[in-house]
């Protein structure tokens, strides 16, 4: 199931916490940044925990284990067991184990949440093509992961083997800066073979299946700050999504979202997940959200009155969205954003 096209951002007079029973969050650039809690994150979650909201937290990155994501959480401030981490090594050796038998032997191209995942559906990790494996699966593997790797994966794949990856994010934040990502490393294997792995990672299906299935959400929240993963995925998957303007989403990537990529609500950080959000009303020719009005002009969007800056933004998503109809907006949102400080 997909979503129609969205032509503007939804208000909600209860507060998100109340309205959904589980908040799906992505964790860095939304809960975390380089290692430390992002401002407000920690208070925030406590609080929609503790009036019964369920967290689950559903990562891309296939390197660590849950425990060691779960422990990282708490030494936060966010209390948080293993059963709470949802990761890509784990939709992908779902995946995997419906497809070959119980005990197979499989080829890792990865870390130890990989290997942790494979063993979790009754798989045996092994790490060499020679080792009689029926299937290959490539996971971030960290900036240690040797190049011989990528030569076994090969090897493999030629053969006829099924290829699997965890997710395909082209880089990967880190404390210095941004590095190559699983999906570089997946760039290797097809550039040597010419093959298509099918993969499992947010913005596709088995990552939203898998986090589901785990949480058993009925009314579940996506909350992320990437576009092209967290909130496609929550499209792909059908369900409700939250932005948070804390990672690497800015005004000008929002107002030239296409409708996969634009999310339920927006707000600046995970207090947004405690509060209502405002609605966005046509007025006139434009959309109206708190004190500013915002309209599509024959070449880019205008912006008039006075107020918080996100309902600014979120009124231009308004106008921007509607003048775009299915395609991404082409208009000129630089004035307007300038006028909020963007």
């Amino acid at each position: 199931m997909s979503r129609s096209v969205r032509t503007r951002p939804e208000g909600r007079g209860q507060a998100l916490n109340e309205a959904y029973d589980t908040a799906l969050l992505d964790l860095d650039g939304v809960v975390y940044a380089g290692g430390s809690a992002i401002a407000h994150a920690v208070e925030s979650l406590t609080a929609a925990r503790g009036a019964g909201m369920r967290l689950a937290y559903v990562t891309n990155n296939a390197l660590r284990t849950p425990d060691v994501v779960a422990a990282h959480l708490t030494e936060l401030g966010i209390p948080a067991e293993a059963g709470d981490v949802i990761t890509s090594a784990q939709a992908v050796a779902r995946l995997i184990s419906e497809q070959v038998p119980q005990g197979s032997r499989v080829l890792v191209v990865g870390g130890e949440g990989l290997r942790v995942a494979l063993r979790e559906r009754g798989l045996e990790p092994v790490e060499s093509a020679d080792d009689d494996p029926v299937a290959v699966v490539q996971g971030y593997g960290g900036p240690e992961l040797p190049w011989g790797r990528f030569a076994e994966a090969s090897y493999a794949v030629a053969r006829g083997l099924p290829w699997f990856a965890s997710n395909t994010d082209l880089t990967i934040p880190s404390g210095r800066g941004i590095a190559p990502g699983n999906g570089a490393a997946v760039e290797v294997v097809r550039i040597a073979t010419g093959a298509e792995p099918q993969v499992a990672g947010k913005p596709l299906p088995p990552m939203h299946r898998e986090s589901i299935l785990r949480t058993g959400a009925g009314r579940p929240l996506v909350v992320g700050d990437r576009l092209d993963t967290d909130i496609e995925g929550a499209f792909n998957g059908g369900v409700d999504s939250l932005l948070v303007l804390t990672g690497v989403t800015d005004g000008a990537l929002l107002l030239a979202a296409p409708p996969r990529h634009r999310p339920t609500y927006v707000d600046a950080d995970l207090r947004g997940m405690l509060t209502g959000q405002p609605e966005v009303v046509a007025a006139g020719d434009g959309f109206r959200c708190g004190g500013w009005t915002a309209t599509a002009g024959a070449a880019e969007l205008e912006l008039d009155g006075d107020g918080g800056a996100l309902d600014g933004l979120r009124a231009l998503c308004a106008a921007a969205w509607t003048a775009a109809g299915a395609e991404a907006c082409g208009l000129d949102g630089g004035k307007a954003l300038a006028r909020l400080g963007w």
